[in-house]
């Protein structure tokens, strides 16, 4: 019991920084029912955050919105930057948080992808990713959505450049099989990869947009062992919802 109690504080002090950090990220501001479900917070306890953090000034209330508050700027440069990383990073933790699996965004850097924020699940069996890393396009469903969208020129010039390592059986090399994959990507919105890249793990990516330009992909692996249908349907609509959260920020 007395662990339980002590992680409560722990969990509500991160709880707090989400909000924070995404009402931050939406410049337009945002409504207590999109935070709430952009960040997995129940809404009795999102009442309480958003409550408190109005009274102390760290948020503003205009209408139905919330809005960054005066008392951010004691904590903050005046000319402070938002950077993409910003703005996802509340919303790979609560992914993270919610699901208990290594969540992360990547980019593309040219023909490789880079995971730009990554939080790691604490089960004991996991699969862990440092930021910064760089794995092939091809065989992770991150990199796969990026190639799912490019322009067909871009496209025939990664075939025709890119030579693709097979990491694992389930790997998927020729262009007749990553074609077929990138059409069903679009098809559906999101890129499983059961096993392509590391033996023992699936990956699901969902792209995420932001003024009609593809800026990277939010993703989730999980060991094969715990990727069951239902598991599988979870994740994807999560990272739907979560691509779909920061649209507009």
């Amino acid at each position: 019991m007395a662990t339980a109690a002590a992680s409560n504080p722990v969990k509500s002090a991160m709880r707090t920084l989400d909000v924070i950090e995404y009402v931050v990220a939406h410049r337009q501001g945002a409504v207590a029912q999109e935070i709430a479900g952009a960040l997995a917070i129940p809404v009795s306890s999102l009442s309480y955050l958003l409550g408190t953090l109005t009274d102390r000034g760290y948020l503003s209330r205009e209408g139905r919105r919330y809005l960054p508050g005066p008392g951010l700027e004691r904590l903050r440069a005046p000319d402070a930057a938002l950077t993409l990383e910003d703005r996802v990073r509340p919303l790979v933790r609560a992914l993270r948080g919610e699901l208990n699996e290594t969540s992360s965004f990547m980019v593309r850097r040219e023909w490789e992808v880079e995971a730009l924020v990554t939080e790691a699940s604490d089960q004991a069996l996991r699969y862990a990713v440092d930021p910064g890393t760089r794995r092939p396009l091809h065989a992770l469903a991150a990199g796969k959505v990026m190639l799912a969208w490019l322009p067909e020129a871009e496209m025939a010039q990664y075939f025709a450049q890119v030579q693709r390592e097979r990491f694992t059986p389930a790997t998927r090399t020729s262009e007749a099989d990553l074609r077929a994959d990138f059409s069903r990507i679009r098809n559906d919105g999101v890129c499983v990869a059961r096993e392509e890249a590391t033996p023992g793990i699936c990956g699901t990516a969902a792209p995420v947009w932001i003024d009609g330009e593809l800026v990277g992909a939010f993703s989730v692996a999980v060991p094969a062992v715990r990727f069951d249908a239902d598991s599988e349907a979870r994740i994807r609509a999560l990272l739907i919802r979560t691509a779909t959260a920061i649209q507009g920020t």
